[in-house]
C-alpha cells in the first residue's frame, strides 16, 4: 500500500475535479497491484532523496502551488529548493557557462552560454526560439563534429547482486540479460499487459551481479518496480548505488582518439565493440567504460567512484583540447537523440506502450524459450494488428514544436505529439507521436498518409518517418 497512497496528494490542486478518475484508478490499482493506465504524474514513486525533507518540500510546494495558474513556459524550471545535490564538477561546470536545470534534486547542465561573447547565463523563456537555441547547436554540432562531455552523475545506478541475480533479471526484463561477462544490454521492463514499465541499460559485471543504469528522474520508481519483481524465494538483492559513482559521457567522432590518449587500455574497434563494457584506467582512476550511445555517435560513457571525477575530467580536457573537445548539456542530448529516434521514458514510452507499439520489438527475447513478466502480452499482440504505432515527423521552415501538437492523418485526428525539438544537423523541427487506428494499422498505413500537425490553431504540413533522420545504419556508431 505504501506507494497507493501518494496518488491522493498528486490531485490536492485539482480538488474535487479529480475525485471520481481518481478514485477509479486508485481503487483498481490496489485491486489490481498496478495502476490501470500511465499515473505516472501522480505517483508517489516519482518522488525522491529530497522528498524526505520537511523544509524542502515546502520550499518547493509554495513555488508549485504558485504557479498553478501561471504562464507555463516550454523547458520552464524550478527555482526553489536550489542547488540540493550535486555532481562534484558542479563549480568547474558553472564557471565555464553551464545553465543548470534540476531533476529529482539533482542540477544538471542543460547548456553552455559563452559569457565571452555575451551570452546571458540564464534561461530567457518565451514560445518563440529560446535564447539556448544556438548555444545548443553550437554543442550539438560539435558532438556530430568533434566530441562533447557530458557530465551524467546522476543518472540512477543500482547493483543486482546475488547467486539468482541471472535468474530474476531474466524474469523481469524483456532482452535477453544471460549475456557473458562484460556485455551490456538495453531492455525494457514490462507489466502484464505488455506496457513499458522501464527503459534502462544492465552491464554484467559479474556472474552474479549486474550495474543497473536508468534516468535521474526515475531511480525510485524502477528501484521498487525491480525490487518488488524479483520472483519469491531467489537470493539477489538490488542497491542503490548512485552517490557512489560519477559519469563523464564521452561523445562524438573523436572520442576514441580521445579516449586512447589518456588510457593505456585498447579501445578500438576490435578491442572494445559497441554494447561492451570493461574495466579501464584513466589518471589513476578504475573508470567502468560502457560503449553506448543515447546521441547516435561513437562514444563511451565513464562511470567512475566520485572522489576522481576533477581529476578525470581535467585529464580528458586535457588530451581533447586539439580535437576540439567542449562541455555539452542536457538539452544537446535530446536535440541529438531526436535526429536518431532514440525513445524516452515516459514522454515517448511508457505503461500504456507495448514495445512493438514503440517500435522496440527487437528487444524483446520472443525468439528464446525464457519466461519474462509481460511475455504473454506481447505474443498476444503480435497475433492481431497493431492500433497505433510510433512515428517521427519533420517540418520545414521555422515552425517552433513544443510537444502535445495534434497529428492530422488525410485531414483526421490520429495522435498527439510526445516530444518535440529541433535537430540541428538536419536543419528542421522534429516531433516523435503514436498514430492511432482502431482498425489495426502497419507500416504501409503510416507511410502513405499525408500529415499535419496543429501548432497554435495553425496545420503545418510534416513529413513522416520510421526511420532514424539521422545515420540509420547505425554506421557512426559502431565504427
Amino acid at each position: 500500500m505504501d506507494h497507493f497512497q501518494g496518488a491522493i496528494p498528486g490531485f490536492n490542486a485539482y480538488g474535487i475535479a479529480a475525485g471520481g478518475g481518481a478514485g477509479m484508478a486508485l481503487a483498481e490499482w490496489v485491486a489490481k497491484g498496478e495502476p490501470p493506465f500511465d499515473l505516472w504524474p501522480v505517483d508517489i514513486r516519482r518522488f525522491g532523496r529530497p522528498h524526505f525533507d520537511d523544509d524542502w518540500i515546502r520550499t518547493r510546494t509554495i513555488e508549485a502551488y504558485g504557479k498553478h495558474y501561471t504562464m507555463a513556459w516550454p523547458s520552464e524550471e524550478h527555482d526553489s529548493g536550489r542547488p540540493c545535490r550535486k555532481s562534484p564538477l558542479y563549480d568547474t561546470l558553472h564557471t565555464k557557462g553551464a545553465v543548470f536545470g534540476e531533476k529529482l534534486g539533482w542540477e544538471r547542465p542543460n547548456w553552455y552560454a559563452d559569457t565571452s561573447a555575451g551570452e546571458e547565463q540564464r534561461d530567457i523563456y518565451t514560445f518563440e526560439r529560446p535564447n539556448w537555441h544556438v548555444p545548443v547547436g553550437r554543442e550539438h554540432n560539435a558532438c556530430r563534429n568533434a566530441a562533447v562531455l557530458f557530465d551524467q552523475t546522476s543518472f540512477a545506478k543500482f547493483a543486482l547482486k546475488g547467486p539468482d541475480a541471472e535468474a530474476a533479471l531474466s524474469w523481469i526484463a524483456s532482452n535477453d540479460v544471460a549475456k557473458p561477462v562484460g556485455s551490456l544490454i538495453y531492455t525494457q521492463m514490462l507489466n502484464d499487459r505488455g506496457g513499458i514499465e522501464c527503459d534502462l541499460t544492465c552491464v554484467r559485471v559479474a556472474e552474479d551481479e549486474y550495474y543497473i543504469v536508468t534516468g535521474t528522474g526515475y531511480a525510485t520508481h524502477d528501484f521498487d518496480w525491480i525490487s518488488k519483481n524479483i520472483p519469491d524465494g531467489m537470493n539477489a538483492q538490488l542497491v542503490d548505488v548512485t552517490s557512489s559513482y560519477a559519469v563523464l559521457s564521452l561523445m562524438g567522432p573523436k572520442a576514441r582518439d580521445i579516449l586512447q590518449a589518456v588510457t593505456n587500455d585498447d579501445v578500438s574497434n576490435a578491442a572494445f565493440p559497441f554494447g561492451k563494457a570493461k574495466t579501464i584506467g584513466i589518471a589513476g582512476c578504475p573508470v567502468n567504460a560502457l560503449r553506448v550511445t543515447y546521441v547516435g555517435e561513437l562514444g563511451w560513457e565513464l562511470h567512475l567512484p566520485v572522489e576522481y571525477a576533477t581529476t578525470v575530467y581535467a585529464a580528458l580536457h586535457a588530451a581533447g583540447a586539439e580535437h576540439g573537445l567542449i562541455d555539452a548539456g542536457y538539452r544537446a542530448i535530446e536535440t541529438l537523440r531526436l535526429e536518431k529516434g532514440y525513445r524516452a521514458w515516459p514522454s515517448d514510452i511508457g505503461p500504456d506502450h507495448t514495445p512493438d507499439e514503440a517500435g522496440l520489438g527487437w528487444a524483446v527475447k520472443l525468439k528464446k524459450d525464457i519466461p519474462f513478466k509481460g511475455r504473454a502480452a506481447v505474443e498476444e499482440q503480435r497475433q492481431g494488428k497493431l492500433k497505433k504505432m510510433l512515428a517521427t515527423f519533420t517540418t520545414e521552415g521555422d515552425v517552433i514544436l513544443s510537444g502535445r501538437e495534434t497529428i492530422y492523418r488525410n485531414g483526421e485526428r490520429v495522435g498527439y505529439i510526445s516530444s518535440a525539438g529541433y535537430g540541428h544537423t538536419i536543419g528542421k523541427s522534429i516531433a516523435m507521436g503514436y498514430v492511432r487506428c482502431d482498425e489495426g494499422l502497419d507500416r504501409a498505413y503510416i507511410l502513405d498518409g499525408d500529415y499535419e500537425l496543429e501548432v497554435a490553431t495553425v496545420r503545418v504540413p510534416c513529413t513522416v518517418s520510421l526511420a532514424p533522420l539521422f545515420d540509420p545504419k547505425m554506421e557512426r556508431v559502431k565504427v
